[in-house]
């Protein structure tokens, strides 16, 4: 993008969004945050096993630095691999989960079953870990969880909402893949993809003991309307289905560290800002709710810290992360491609009106925001007069989801290819 005169003298805005949003990634890489999270080697074997969007590169990040034997399985998402030498990397599918995953599922579950307290487990957590390590629980079938899950997805829910469902359909989640490991010690590394960055929710906590209930995703399933299978309601009326509760002597043994989170990205993504003479603010790294919603809340924010009252100098940028969500309306169509990060920048837009001094840039830090390998994307001043002009209705691409579609158009997509890490979505809202 060619400098306007309201630029930063040293950049023009779009290119420094790009290096905030690069700086956020490089701090959450694998390669520069597990290996001081590494514990000592143990008496008797190293298993590692895990699941993510960033469990292949935290995987080779483990290899390159361990100096014993060890042996593995983790399960990453299609396209997704890292080569590793010793640790066995399986593609499976996400956000809905598939037989792939189910079948590379079983066989961690079985490399678990014939340890000892003189053994060590590294657990490799990320983001995606949900959808992708995946067992159904007795009498549930994977297409009933299929089903769920996809229903779960377009509903609006939360993510914590969500896991606390998958928690209880799972023989792996809820704390139930580290009490599948005792007596051996489990150290689990964990990259946070939530607000709150909250263990138990992370991958919906395979490592983690569990204190929601049965009872609790009952009532969400309720409270979105979910027409759940009939196995998946007896299966929830059954005691068995509780997950693993807090004091449980079967997680004695279990330490579960958060190498990689959305407030130290986005206090990374600060320093680039200081360094290139704009101001940061962090309005927060746990900013929930609708994409549009939001996306019209932060527009009316953007214009206050454009005007002459805003407490703060420009340049400046406000930085956000968080998990949006997008409640998709009925009947759906099929050609739109939306992620909840250009529902919030369209929403955002159409709300600044033009408004000038303003960029965003919105980007889910995996590389893919929804289903479309694109990251997120980027707008200008003058991203509705483009519009316009391009014959693009910039209301009818939100009122059907369709932001990718949008914004591709404009050729304002951004696109990474995967990061290989996920610190859920990064928001940066430029003043010049």
């Amino acid at each position: 993008m060619r400098p306007t005169a309201s630029s930063p003298r040293h950049s023009a805005p779009c290119a420094l969004l790009r290096r905030l949003f690069d700086a956020a990634i490089s701090a959450a890489d694998p390669a520069r945050v597990v290996p001081a999270a590494l514990p000592p080697r143990p008496k008797g074997r190293t298993l590692v096993v895990g699941a993510g969007k960033a469990a292949a590169a935290m995987a080779h990040a483990l290899e390159q630095t361990w100096d014993g034997p060890l042996h593995g399985l983790v399960i990453t998402r299609y396209g997704q691999a890292v080569p590793c030498r010793r640790i066995r990397v399986v593609e499976a599918a996400h956000p809905t989960p598939d037989a792939a995953g189910l079948a590379a599922t079983r066989q961690m579950l079985a490399l678990l079953d014939d340890l000892g307290p003189d053994d060590l487990v590294i657990a490799l957590i990320s983001g995606g870990g949900s959808a992708l390590m995946t067992a159904p629980a007795d009498g549930v079938t994977l297409a009933d969880k299929q089903a769920v899950n996809d229903a779960l997805l377009a509903s609006g829910a939360t993510i914590r909402e969500i896991n606390t469902v998958r928690k209880h359909l799972s023989a792996v989640k809820g704390g139930r893949l580290a009490a599948r490991a005792a007596p051996a010690r489990l150290v689990a590394l964990l990259i946070s993809d939530v607000p709150g960055d909250d263990p138990a929710v992370i991958a919906s906590g395979p490592t983690v003991a569990d204190p929601g209930s049965r009872q609790e995703a009952q009532a969400v399933l309720a409270r979105y309307a979910i027409d759940a299978p009939a196995s998946v309601r007896a299966w929830l009326d059954n005691p068995e289905s509780e997950s693993i509760k807090p004091g449980d002597a079967r997680l004695a043994q279990v330490d579960t560290r958060i190498i990689a989170a959305p407030g130290l990205s986005l206090a990374a993504a600060a320093d680039v800002a200081r360094r290139e003479g704009v101001i940061p603010v962090i309005l927060g790294d746990a900013i929930e709710g609708e994409a549009a919603e939001v996306g019209r809340a932060f527009a009316g924010i953007a214009r206050h810290a454009a005007s002459a009252a805003a407490p703060f100098g420009r340049p400046c940028v406000l930085l956000s992360g968080g998990e949006t969500t997008v409640t998709l309306r009925k009947p759906l169509d099929s050609t739109a491609r939306g992620g909840r990060n250009v529902e919030f920048l369209l929403a955002m837009c159409l709300q600044l009106a033009g408004a000038d001094h303003i960029h965003a840039l919105a980007a889910d830090t995996d590389g893919v925001d929804g289903a479309a390998d694109i990251a997120g994307a980027i707008i200008r001043p003058d991203t509705l007069a483009r519009a316009v002009a391009a014959g693009l209705d910039a209301r009818a691409f939100l009122a059907r989801h369709d932001g990718h579609g949008f914004f591709e158009a404009l050729g304002d997509s951004l696109v990474t290819g995967p990061t290989l890490t996920n610190v859920n979505d990064f928001r940066a809202m430029l003043i010049v």
